[in-house]
Parts: C-alpha cells; sequence; structure tokens
C-alpha cells in the first residue's frame, strides 16, 4: 500500500505476540519480528505492505527454522480488496504459512490462518465436470493459456445445430438431434445462447433471421 512501511506493522504484532505470552525481538537474523516463549516453538512473522512473490519466498525460506512462520500485512480496504486477500490467504494455507492483517488506524491484529500442513479438499462436483468437459468436447479447439473466447462443447454442439438448420430450413428438436448427435439439440435451442435460433412453432426451431 501506498504510503505504508513495514515498521508500522511491527508495534502491533509485537504487542499481539506479548499478548499471547511471546517475548518479541525484531530484526533477528533474517527474520523481521522472532518470538520466543519457553517450551514452544519460536514464532517468526514477515512484514510487508502487501502480498508479493518476495514475501512468499522468505516466509518460506522461514520454514527451515521453523514450523511457525506468519506473514503479516496491512488489512485489505474495499471489495476488491478483501477478495485478493482471501485468495492469497488461501495460497498461504497451501504454503504451510498463518496469515495476519493489521488494521493500522487502531493496531487490531486478526489471525486469518494458523501455519501447518495443508490438504485440500477435493471436489467431486468439478472433477466430474471437468472430465464432463472434456469428454463431450470435439477436437482440441483452444490453445491453452489463451485469454480469448473459449470454444466450450456446448458450444460445439449449438454450431451442429446451427449448421443443421442451415442446411435444411426449420426442423424439430428431436430431428436435429438425431442427425446432429447432439442429444441436448432441443434445449440448445430454446435456450438460445448465442442468438442464432428462434421458435416456429411447439418443438420446432430455425435459424434467427436477422433482415425479418
Amino acid at each position: 500500500m501506498a504510503g505504508i512501511k513495514e515498521t508500522e506493522l511491527y508495534a502491533p504484532v509485537k504487542a499481539w505476540l506479548e499478548g499471547l505470552g511471546y517475548e518479541v525481538k525484531g530484526e533477528v537474523g533474517a527474520a523481521d519480528v522472532v518470538a520466543v516463549q519457553d517450551g514452544a516453538e519460536p514464532v517468526v512473522v514477515e512484514l510487508k505492505t502487501g502480498f508479493s512473490l518476495t514475501l512468499l519466498q522468505q516466509a518460506c525460506a522461514r520454514q527451515a527454522v521453523t514450523d511457525a512462520v506468519y506473514v503479516a500485512v496491512p488489512r485489505w480496504a474495499g471489495k476488491a480488496g478483501w477478495r485478493a486477500f482471501k485468495g492469497n490467504t488461501g495460497l498461504c494455507k497451501r504454503l504451510g504459512l498463518g496469515v495476519l492483517s493489521v488494521r493500522l488506524k487502531d493496531g487490531f491484529v486478526q489471525v486469518h490462518a494458523d501455519p501447518g500442513p495443508y490438504q485440500p479438499r477435493k471436489s467431486k462436483l468439478r472433477k466430474s465436470r471437468l472430465l464432463g468437459e472434456f469428454a463431450k468436447r470435439a477436437g482440441d479447439p483452444n490453445e491453452g493459456g489463451t485469454r480469448g473466447k473459449v470454444v466450450t462443447a456446448y458450444r460445439q454442439d449449438a454450431e451442429r445445430c446451427r449448421d443443421y438448420l442451415a442446411e435444411h430450413g426449420a426442423a424439430r428438436g428431436r430431428d436435429v438431434a438425431k442427425a446432429t448427435g447432439v442429444e441436448r439439440a432441443t434445449t440448445i435451442m430454446r435456450d438460445n445462447h448465442y442468438g442464432w435460433f428462434e421458435k416456429v412453432e411447439k418443438g420446432v426451431y430455425r435459424l434467427f433471421d436477422i433482415t425479418s
């Protein structure tokens, strides 16, 4: 954040750690903050005015010393700031790092994640959708990494319906499905996601005529 110095984070973080019973010192070795308590794993906190690759690299390097490593950044501002902060917190969890935010106006420190092993939850639904899209898509119409328009299996099916109507004229959905192999042809033409189709009568569709 512009105008904020890392040193402004130190006092609030130190006070928070001292409240937990730690003795705290700054700039010990390569670490920004080190906290020690008898019988406990030493805690290391890396301070930054915002998330960055450098911050994550430094924090991960401190894991060679202790498992109790946190990153501390100023509290976010606005919805966009919260979304970015939430995404970065998720990344830190995957790296086994704890996350602290510091509200500079009053020094409030909030813990958003504690250090520890992370096992992401698998989503059977997302996996099924991914593999389903892969199986339905004909060929490989997209270049990986592009930020352009992606050709999905749904679009490919819609294009088959469109091409059939362009050649044969108005047709029943079941006939389009049989001829093209697109089982969801009626649904695709009814939903008309791309604006290509118009309903003639129940179950019958044709291409939308922009000249009419």
